[in-house]
């Protein structure tokens, strides 16, 4: 199914960088990044999820329309990755540089006017923009009975929302310092939950057939696996291998991220060491050296916070598959949606 993903995706970016060359050339070269980050990496388990939506609800495999449709999910990926990587000032993203960081590099070798980052990161912003748009334009374009494509846009629009208000709340929890764990629990229901799992899953079994009785059911599956998902990615940005997960190590504490994994140690710090909890909330957003950060890695394990995330993805994971084998779907789609949840849950990048 993966391949499949990556083949729609290949041949609508290809046909709509043909189709807008007459824009010029310059404009050719910022679609050919977003083919290039696009295609090049990343998961497909929004695509993924989306399967296995239509796949519990219809006997049939989705045709080529429903598979370009689940593409769209990876556009909307690429457009909440590369503007987060403008908000973070991330360097690297799969191991490479970010859009930002490439553009501005482009805006230098060519020796071009005024501010190379500024430059970086204004392209990065209109990429991020171009991908969300054709994956509306998909969305809208898919061939679809007027009763699938209704059900569907009514998805569609649910994702969009919430995945900007994710955003922005994570912005928020930034800016002013939230440090309790509900914060942070809200932040990942609707930056990552709601657009990973819940809406992907909703997404297809709309495009397949009118089943509303699925519909609290892949949210609640999809809450706790998305938010298992999600701390994880936490678990990694403080503690993951570089080589494999294509980030710095340590990327979160420096850049202030407000994660249930740094809610949990501020919290489980104050109870048994005032100072590491003073620490913690003194370097969160700072300029850290590695030094520091192996520092703040020590005090967030020592505190029980690495194992207490761990815990709490072990529960929410346990959680979401009870619901999933409890839930009025085949057989089928049970076992596919319990591999996306190992896959999503326990994973080194």
């Amino acid at each position: 199914m993966t391949g499949a993903i990556t083949e729609q995706l290949r041949r609508y970016l290809h046909d709509r960088r043909a189709e807008t060359a007459y824009i010029g050339d310059d404009y050719s070269g910022l679609i050919a990044a977003l083919e290039e980050f696009v295609l090049n990496g990343g998961k497909r388990l929004r695509p993924a999820f989306a399967y296995w939506g239509w796949r519990a609800v219809a006997t049939e495999a989705p045709d080529d329309q429903a598979l370009l449709l689940f593409s769209a999910l990876e556009l909307l990926h690429a457009c909440a990755l590369v503007h987060d990587d403008v908000i973070d000032d991330s360097a690297t993203r799969r191991g490479r540089p970010t859009t930002h960081v490439r553009f501005a590099s482009l805006h230098r070798d060519r020796q071009w006017q005024g501010s190379p980052e500024r430059f970086g990161m204004s392209a990065a912003i209109l990429l991020g923009d171009l991908a969300l748009a054709w994956a509306d334009d998909i969305v809208l374009g898919v061939d679809l009975t007027p009763q699938a494509a209704r059900r569907v846009r009514r998805v569609w629009a649910n994702i969009r929302t919430e995945v900007l208000g994710g955003q922005y709340l994570d912005i928020v929890a930034e800016a002013s310092a939230a440090a309790s764990i509900a914060s942070a629990m809200n932040v990942d229901t609707f930056k990552t939950a709601c657009y990973t799992v819940s809406r992907p899953l909703q997404l297809g079994a709309a495009a397949a057939a009118d089943r509303p009785d699925v519909h609290d059911l892949f949210s609640q599956f999809g809450t706790d696996l998305g938010v298992a998902f999600q701390l994880r990615d936490d678990v990694l940005g403080v503690f993951g291998d570089p080589a494999v997960t294509g980030k710095p190590s340590g990327d979160d504490l420096r850049s202030g991220k407000r994660t249930v994994l740094l809610a949990e140690a501020v919290e489980l710090a104050e109870k048994s060491d005032p100072l590491a909890a003073k620490l913690l909330r003194d370097s969160i957003g700072a300029q850290l050296s590695d030094a520091e950060v192996d520092r703040l890695r020590d005090v967030i394990e020592s505190v029980g916070a690495l194992a207490a995330a761990e815990q709490r993805i072990a529960t929410l994971t346990q959680r979401a598959l009870a619901t999933l084998a409890a839930a009025p779907i085949n057989t089928a789609a049970k076992a596919g949606l319990s591999e996306l949840a190992k896959l999503a849950t326990n994973r080194s990048a």
